[in-house]
């Protein structure tokens, strides 16, 4: 697995891609967090406060991750060389891990910079110092298993077409259906939204590390990844 890992993490820094993807990541939080006025903006907002990254972050990596993903087994399929990593002395489990923790690790890499957020951030406090570091330190931990999740939706929406655009396509549609597709059905009888991602990860973003939301993630998950096995199961 380890080698599919390495692999993997090379492939994304040989090229332009892994630069790429962090530069975005980065470009992109940076301009709405401390450039562009609005909602997003933390110096406009007036309050030492990071929960803007973390509301803005989960939709910039909504797109962001299924690009890192589209080409894990699409192209793969496209260039005839699947079959010939599916004879290699790893079992199909091995080879969707080494492909999933490959991409997890290139997102992490890209969310690293972000902790100069953090210190910048309690620099702004009045006095300085005064920030919230427990809700923030949650808040990292759920969009850690925010990525977790996108990646295997990603990684599997990868094994569904030989077109990586196609591939990407599914991904952001089934990650935006899981993250907010729920929000808009909750009724007074079925609290429908607690379906969605964004409602533990808005739970986890408070600081409270509940376990059932965790386990959330986990499951979701793991479920994409199986669904990801048995996707390449039926193709061998």
């Amino acid at each position: 697995m380890f080698t599919i890992i390495t692999r993997e993490i090379n492939s994304f820094f040989s090229s332009t891609i892994g630069y790429l993807v962090i530069a975005i990541f980065l470009v992109i939080n940076g301009l709405f967090l401390w450039v562009f006025s609005g909602n997003f903006n933390i110096l406009d907002s007036g309050f030492a406060d990071l929960s803007p990254f973390f509301q803005l972050a989960p939709w910039v990596l909504l797109f962001l991750i299924p690009a890192v993903c589209m080409r894990a087994f699409s192209d793969e399929m496209k260039m005839g060389t699947l079959e010939l990593l599916l004879t290699k002395p790893l079992s199909l489990q091995q080879i969707v891990l080494g492909k999933f923790f490959g991409a997890v690790f290139l997102i992490i890499i890209a969310l690293i910079p972000t902790i100069l957020y953090v210190f910048t951030v309690s620099e702004l406090g009045n006095p300085p110092g005064n920030f919230d570091l427990g809700s923030t330190i949650g808040s990292y931990i759920g969009l850690l298993f925010l990525v977790l999740a996108y990646t295997a939706i990603g990684i599997f929406s990868s094994t569904l077409s030989q077109n990586q655009i196609v591939a990407f396509i599914i991904a952001v549609f089934l990650s935006f259906s899981l993250y907010y597709g729920f929000e808009g059905f909750d009724t007074t009888t079925f609290n429908i939204s607690q379906l969605g991602m964004k409602a533990h990860f808005d739970s986890v973003a408070r600081g409270v590390l509940d376990t059932r939301d965790l386990l959330y993630f986990v499951s979701i998950t793991l479920f994409f990844i199986a669904l990801t096995i048995f996707k390449l199961k039926r193709q061998r």
